[in-house]
């Protein structure tokens, strides 16, 4: 595939912005199109260092500990996009008029000219599932596709790859879409807006901008969520391609131009000749695994996106069939003397944790962690009758222990001040305890792992772990 035909990269001085997932084959791609690469990077560990050394065998100038410091002669900064924007490389680069772009952006401008296009899903919540199912869908319907960026195959080698593709399911954070200025997406989707990452954004208003800006520059869809008034907002002020439509999809009965559900059927009204009268049948409900609320709202929008490309009905049925979701995504993991153990450990923001402690009617959670500058009062009032106990562990439980006090004054809390990793088989005795036959021990965490776990997934598996202690009568 094309090289960049825009940019003559030979000797060009690129900064990348950090090591790790993004930045190393970030670094190997720009050396291999001829640029003179330099690598900063905050840490200076054994991994780095290991990195490091992989990348200067290959001729990439790496600094360590460094990561504030603009080097001399930088034309460009690829940046890792976690890098939060008031870094003072930044204000450096602003400064001399340097350009930054994410991961993302540099896929953008190394794509061929015949490059196939981008169907974009953004949102607090359920990128990663509703671009898997996207992904299914399309390839029911016999298209070359993968599902990338956050997950799976990385952006860079789905573009510069041997694999041609049709078409790609792109997941984007908010954090990629801030540094990709140029994206222009087939069609995109917004699922949902909550407040996440304010840290990284600075407020409210600048998350929401940096999601609304995958609407930029869409040919034939933009589609929102008709129960988040904030996502039609987003629509509204995307600067669109003359023709392209804003389609809305609703778990209620859809009005023309909106995808919806009817009867346990999800129906299409915006992708059908005359959508004043007609509707055209896309699946049952059952179809969708698991069929919560929220996830059927995620197989919507995957199937909004995936007619905006051309999609016929029955792919979209066989495509959501086909689909298996991921680990600790409400995974039932065993059901112990009557109570059944639910492991949704990748609800690491209260808007997760608030749709998952929706699907069940009486509950002992267990949450806590990082909560990344997040609040709790909202999603303890809205959870509270449906809590029969809760379990708490992790460096910022405390702020769940004060909303539960003040929202859910009679709800039973058993506060474990923990952090060590076997915090979780207490806190799975003690949920055991408060629970009753009947009810649903649900690991929602509403926070970040990192406290306690490399990641969410080794804390739903150590959730996993103990549940199936106490089955065994190790408990």
């Amino acid at each position: 595939m094309g090289s960049g035909q825009v940019i003559n990269w030979q000797g060009k001085h690129v900064t990348v912005a950090g090591l790790g997932v993004s930045g190393v084959p970030a670094a190997k791609v720009l050396r291999g199109l001829g640029a003179r690469v330099t690598v900063v990077n905050d840490g200076d560990d054994e991994r780095a260092r290991t990195q490091a050394a992989e990348l200067q065998a290959l001729g990439v100038t790496v600094r360590l500990g460094d990561g504030d410091t603009l080097p001399e002669g930088t034309e460009l900064i690829v940046t890792a996009p976690g890098w939060k924007p008031d870094k003072p490389l930044f204000a450096a680069a602003e400064k001399a008029g340097v350009e930054v772009w994410g991961d993302v952006e540099l896929a953008w401008r190394l794509r061929g000219p015949d490059a196939a296009p981008w169907l974009a899903v953004t949102g607090t919540n359920g990128k990663t599932t509703t671009v898997q199912m996207l992904a299914s869908i399309l390839t029911a319907a016999g298209l070359r596709t993968a599902a990338v960026g956050n997950i799976g195959v990385s952006l860079l080698d789905a573009v510069l790859g041997e694999e041609r593709y049709d078409v790609l399911a792109v997941e984007l954070s908010s954090y990629q879409l801030h540094w990709a200025p140029s994206l222009r997406a087939h069609s995109a989707a917004v699922l949902n807006l909550a407040p996440d990452h304010l840290d990284w954004h600075g407020s409210m208003e600048a998350y929401a901008a940096d999601k609304g800006r995958v609407y930029e520059g869409n040919r034939v869809a933009c589609v929102y969520n008709a129960a988040d008034r904030a996502t039609e907002d987003l629509v509204r002020e995307a600067d669109v391609e003359e023709g392209c439509r804003a389609i809305g999809f609703t778990l209620g009965t859809p009005g023309p131009s909106q995808l919806g559900v009817v009867e346990g059927i999800l129906v299409d009204r915006a992708f059908v000749e005359n959508r004043q009268k007609n509707a055209q049948e896309l699946a049952e409900v059952s179809d969708v695994n698991p069929p919560a609320p929220h996830n059927i709202a995620n197989a919507l929008a995957a199937a909004a996106l995936a007619r905006a490309y051309g999609v016929p009905a029955k792919a979209v049925r066989d495509g959501l069939r086909a689909f298996t979701p991921d680990a600790h995504r409400i995974a039932h993991v065993a059901d112990v003397d009557g109570v059944a153990y639910v492991d949704d450990s990748k609800a690491t923001n209260t808007h997760a944790a608030e749709a998952s402690l929706a699907a069940y009617e009486s509950i002992v959670w267990i949450a806590g962690g990082l909560a990344k500058g997040a609040t709790f009062d909202e999603l303890v009032a809205k959870s509270a009758k449906r809590l029969r106990g809760a379990v708490l562990i992790g460096a910022d439980r405390e702020l769940i222990r004060e909303a539960l006090a003040r929202h859910a004054p009679e709800v039973p809390v058993v506060d474990l001040d923990r952090t060590d990793t076997g915090a979780m088989r207490a806190a799975v005795q003690e949920a055991r305890g408060l629970a009753r036959t009947g009810d649903t021990v649900l690991l929602a965490p509403a926070c970040a792992s990192m406290d306690m776990f490399a990641n969410y997934n080794k804390r739903g598996d150590a959730f996993a772990d103990a549940v199936r202690e106490l089955g065994s009568g190790e408990g």
